[in-house]
């Protein structure tokens, strides 16, 4: 059984206190533990990236030139992802990076740590 000691205010040793075997006496799991802190740390991430999409971005929404007789490529709009200023294609988007984790997983870290 491990055995803790007691300490008052002054950090003067008053006594010891015998802990549960059941609950403090685990071996320490370390996947248990490497999840739990990543769980952890992802829930901190603030997840508030992002970059403008074609529509977002400012700019004429008006078509540069007609669509044949130029001899030029065919174009849309002067923010296209291929152009100079244009949007960004698959960019990062604002998200929530926290997960729920499983209770029996949660139950079995906290007999974990010892």
């Amino acid at each position: 059984m491990p055995v803790v000691d007691v300490v008052n205010l002054d950090g003067k040793k008053v006594g010891q206190v015998d802990l549960a075997d059941a609950i403090f006496g685990a071996k320490v799991n370390q996947h248990l533990l490497h999840e739990a802190s990543r769980w952890y740390l992802r829930g901190l991430r603030r997840g508030t990236h992002k970059v403008k999409e074609k529509s977002e971005v400012s700019g004429a929404g008006r078509k540069l030139w007609k669509q044949k007789g130029t001899g030029r490529a065919r174009v849309g709009s002067i923010r296209s992802p291929l152009w100079r200023h244009g949007g960004t294609v698959h960019g990062p988007k604002p998200r929530d990076y926290s997960y729920a984790r499983c209770a029996r997983r949660s139950r079995q870290n906290w007999r974990s740590r010892s």
